[in-house]
């Protein structure tokens, strides 16, 4: 994995609503940026990035944090200075390992601001329950 190092080095929060506060349409944007890149050899560049979860007119965490990736250094960062956009083969990995490490935090972070999880609740559709004679649709349980 060109991935060599992962770090955090900031987590800001603030809840502005009051707790108990009725927030009826809360909506929560995500946002990920590369703040900045450098390389730090002829293979390794260092990208810092911001995470931030807006719970729009409510609360705010930020998460910032560096990667070190291994691979052409100085054509990522050359290409970074000239246009500030990574190639889709650096951007989609790094993306990925913000999102996995940043989103637990974010989600512990909320917990102790009393914010709801900054993740999509899973989507129940109510149904209709089988009619009687219909074949059996439970699956097994497996562990």
């Amino acid at each position: 994995m060109p991935i060599k190092t992962f770090e955090l080095v900031a987590i800001d929060a603030k809840r502005f609503s009051k707790l108990g506060e009725r927030i009826p349409h809360l909506r929560v944007d995500h946002n990920t940026a590369v703040t900045g890149v450098s390389a730090l050899s002829d293979r390794e560049v260092q990208l810092d990035f911001r995470f931030t979860v807006n719970y729009v007119g409510v609360g705010l965490i930020k998460i910032e944090g560096r990667v070190v990736w291994d691979g052409e250094a100085k054509e990522i960062a050359s290409k970074w200075s000239k246009t500030n956009q990574l190639p889709n083969e650096v951007f989609a990995p790094i993306l990925q390992a913000i999102f996995t490490n940043c989103l637990p935090a974010a989600v512990v972070t909320a917990r102790d601001l009393v914010l709801p999880p900054p993740i999509p609740p899973p989507q129940v559709q109510a149904g209709k329950p089988p009619k009687s004679g219909a074949k059996d649709t439970r699956s097994m349980e497996v562990a």
